[in-house]
């Protein structure tokens, strides 16, 4: 039986096959580097900063449908960074997510912290594309790939000077982990259901390599479930719908760094 999972990548593949007939990854053949404004590494900003929070721009979710639909990236992305964020994950996928390419681009014009591309990568050339669009980051959903994919999609992000966030979903997909990834998410969220089990990241916490910079992701909604993970060892905590299902999301960050 399908999943939503199995959907998304479905279309993302279509999609993908669809763009390059078109050419329009044509451009990004050249990219030898990110366009990103000092390279910044997001493993050493989340090592160093002492919130970690990666505040997430997205407007839908399959789960949640709209969240917040008509969210400006250029007002809540640049919030994001006055209000304490240590780097900010942009959603670009549009039929589930109600992102685009566009917004990544806004939100670099508009902010110097580390950012992720948050995308259903299945392609080299949406690395490329990242390059080209500025990201610090990309996300490498070890689901969705082989381990052999894993190897050469992290090799190219690395050479065009980006890091690698590579996400699992509990202790069956370890085996996948590379000692390449900068950072290893463990994502809160089955992708194949779209439930949400906030105890995945500390369940698994001591299965993870130490070398990697540990990020907890979906779910977080208190500092103390950050507190909690933070003494199992993670640096980074990817936030999203609590933010952006307020209609402020920059003051909702503000005010949950308060607590």
């Amino acid at each position: 039986m399908a999943t939503i999972l199995s959907e998304i990548v479905s279309r993302k593949r279509a999609e993908v096959s669809a763009l390059k007939a078109a050419g329009y990854y044509a451009p990004f053949d050249s990219v030898e580097s990110t366009t990103a404004p000092g390279k910044l590494s997001m493993s050493r900003v989340l090592m160093a900063d002492t919130t970690g929070i990666i505040a997430e721009f997205k407007r839908r979710s399959p789960s949640k449908g709209d969240i917040h639909p008509m969210a400006d990236v250029a007002e809540i992305v640049p919030g994001y960074e006055a209000a304490g964020a240590a780097a900010c994950s942009v959603l670009t996928d549009t039929p589930f997510f109600g992102g685009s390419a566009t917004d990544f681009a806004v939100a670099r014009r508009e902010s110097r912290l580390p950012l992720l591309r948050k995308e259903f990568i299945v392609d080299e050339c949406q690395i490329r594309e990242a390059a080209f669009l500025g990201a610090n980051a990309v996300l490498l959903i070890a689901s969705v790939l082989t381990r052999e994919e894993i190897e050469r999609f992290a090799s190219l992000a690395h050479r065009l000077d980006m890091e690698v966030l590579l996400e699992i979903h509990g202790a069956d997909e370890l085996p996948k982990i590379i000692d390449e990834a900068d950072m290893i998410g463990v994502n809160n969220r089955d992708l194949n259901t779209f439930t949400t089990d906030i105890g995945m990241a500390a369940d698994i916490a001591a299965l993870l390599p130490e070398r990697a910079v540990k990020v907890a992701e979906s779910g977080l909604s208190s500092i103390a479930e950050i507190r909690s993970l933070r003494s199992r060892g993670y640096r980074g905590f990817l936030i999203g719908e609590t933010f952006m299902k307020t209609p402020d999301p920059a003051e909702t960050l503000r005010k949950f760094l308060a607590r």
